[in-house]
């Protein structure tokens, strides 16, 4: 993580105190975080490609609620969380700046909504979609470029390996 202050919060609420303790549960956590994510421009989606899948076809059931942590994983900890965040980028966007980007709006969303210390987000970036215009409209083309053994989020195999406290 880095030591830069823009990424610097303020310091986290207690959230164990005499009169009891506040649990954030891991889901939580990772709805914030993919939210916060999909607000950054650049971002066309997140997840990986059986991620995206899955939400695609969960889409197309009338009255399906968006899953928000979809391409999210987290470690939550008793004061700290550790965060892995799965994105397709759109074409021509700078890599290492929507991934910064993204960092301090998921660091920002989580640490204030929830007061944990957020000790690092990884980003992976699976894929570019590049938007062609055709006789049909706008085409979105594009291929996966997650190569093989690679982890995967959501649900996908994602081990989020940290200590955090």
């Amino acid at each position: 993580m880095s030591t830069d202050p823009s990424f610097a919060a303020a310091a986290p609420a207690a959230l164990t105190t005499t009169q009891g303790r506040t649990i954030i549960a891991d889901a939580v956590v990772a709805k914030i975080a993919g939210i916060a994510t999909r607000e950054v421009d650049g971002v066309y989606d997140v997840g990986g490609g059986t991620a995206r899948a899955v939400g695609a076809l969960r889409d197309r059931i009338p009255g399906a609620r968006v899953n928000h942590s979809q391409g999210v994983a987290v470690e939550v900890g008793e004061k700290q969380t550790a965060i892995d965040i799965g994105i397709v980028a759109e074409y021509g966007v700078a890599l290492h700046e929507l991934a910064a980007a993204i960092r301090r709006n998921v660091i920002s969303a989580v640490e204030g909504m929830t007061g944990l210390e957020v000790t690092e987000v990884d980003i992976t970036v699976y894929d570019v979609i590049l938007f062609d215009e055709t006789e049909q409209g706008l085409r979105v083309t594009g291929q996966n470029s997650r190569g093989p053994g690679q982890a995967t989020h959501s649900g996908e195999g994602t081990d989020v390996r940290r200590r955090v406290q």
